[in-house]
């Protein structure tokens, strides 16, 4: 009864403890999120030694999102979140005993880097489990599961958890209280979680299986494509932050209004995540990302940045805009089952496609912001960020599962 329910929820029953345990285990990672940047810069620390600390973490991400998919697909999921989890301690243990405890800022670099791999060894290995081991019915529903406990985790229990705990253990000791948590999301995970993944038989040595991780996008060039849109659904959410606030301050909003919008925004996409599977397993995965996705983030990313003065400086109105944008950019979720079923096989190396689009917008979004506003200021932005929606919103046109495809795909998924 219990699996029967949990089924019809859109998790695998075979992986509930799964899902629960990347919940507790983001929550642990998003301890520092909104407050290491400026206890650190009133501990001495430049702007600039902050930001640089931060591009050498986002690098890591980056590449650990994409090995994660073929580490998982080569050495199985369980021992690649081991891996992660194992980076994550050793970093954090590294960063605040060698490196915050003594301001020593050459400790910090190395050690945040490390702990940089950590989680999307830990939770895009997880993806690829999910994508392994449910039936292509319900994928949709479940890679929205997968985005609401991932996002949730990290950037609503971590900041609300952090919060509280600030007042009571201090910095530091919250930051060191964050190992507990992972280790409880690894038990529920790794422990609880005791569902089969059998790693495939291939006469073809590791290393030629982790670079499938690379040579998979001229093997089935629509999975590049699906990389790209991946780089583009999440470019204006790092791009937003860099000259947003100043614009919304010429417009009349303090500090604590844009961080109540931003909080607001991300709650309302975290619900999205979930709908939008739902949505993605009904009318299809492509014409949920095209149309919700593409076009619906185009409109309103336009929508959000005119909504100041289009409805003269109302805080609701532009917190309506705002929360609008979050929602679609949720639209997005379906491409986490739709790119791994562009395969029959190699579904990791799919997956460490998509992973590293979705870490490069760590760096694409500031960088696009730095290049442009200078020349086209943020109005020119704006208009570019909402052209690149409808870039994606074209190439997914481009890529699609046959129904064919879909049934061979299903057959060959063993489910519980």
């Amino acid at each position: 009864m219990e699996s029967t329910i949990s089924n019809k929820l859109g998790i695998p029953s075979n992986l509930k403890w799964g899902y629960l345990g990347i919940l507790i285990f983001m929550m642990g990672d998003g301890v520092e999120q909104g407050w290491l940047s400026p206890y650190l810069i009133e501990h001495g620390m430049s702007m600039e030694q902050s930001a640089y600390l931060f591009t050498v973490y986002g690098i890591t991400i980056a590449i650990s999102s994409w090995f994660s998919g073929v580490l998982a697909e080569s050495y199985g999921p369980r021992k690649a979140m081991f891996m992660g989890l194992l980076l994550y301690i050793i970093g954090t243990i590294g960063f605040i005993q060698l490196g915050m405890s003594n301001l020593d800022y050459t400790a910090m670099l190395f050690f945040y880097a490390i702990r940089g791999f950590g989680y999307p060894l830990f939770a895009y290995s997880f993806m690829v489990w999910i994508n392994y081991r449910t039936p292509q019915n319900m994928l949709g529903r479940a890679v929205g599961w997968f985005w609401f406990v991932f996002t949730g985790g990290l950037n609503v229990l971590g900041s609300y958890y952090s919060s509280w705990a600030l007042l009571k253990f201090g910095y530091q000791n919250t930051l060191w209280t964050s190992i507990i948590w992972v280790l409880v999301g690894a038990f529920f995970a790794l422990v609880l979680n005791r569902d089969k993944f059998i790693t495939k038989a291939s006469k073809e040595s590791k290393s030629k299986e982790l670079l499938k991780g690379l040579t998979i996008v001229k093997k089935e060039p629509k999975v590049l494509i699906g990389g790209i849109i991946r780089v583009i659904n999440t470019t204006a959410q790092f791009a937003f932050p860099v000259f947003l606030p100043i614009y919304m301050a010429e417009n009349g909003f303090n500090t604590t209004d844009w961080l109540t919008i931003w909080g607001t925004i991300f709650t309302s996409n975290i619900a999205f995540n979930l709908i939008f599977g739902f949505v993605g397993d009904r009318l299809g995965w492509q014409n949920t990302i095209m149309w919700f996705g593409g076009v619906g983030c185009a409109i309103s990313t336009i929508l959000f940045y005119y909504s100041p003065v289009w409805f003269d400086g109302n805080y609701w109105a532009v917190l309506g805009a705002g929360v609008i944008w979050g929602a679609l950019l949720a639209g997005y979720v379906p491409l986490s089952a739709l790119v791994p079923s562009l395969v029959k096989h190699d579904k990791g190396a799919a997956m460490a496609i998509l992973n590293l689009g979705a870490g490069l917008p760590v760096f694409v979004g500031p960088a696009l912001v730095g290049l442009l506003i200078g020349v086209i200021g943020s109005e020119g932005v704006i208009w570019v960020l909402a052209g690149l929606y409808v870039l994606s919103a074209m190439l997914t046109k481009f890529i699609s599962v046959s129904q064919v495809e879909a049934e061979i795909s299903e057959k060959i998924v063993e489910f519980k």
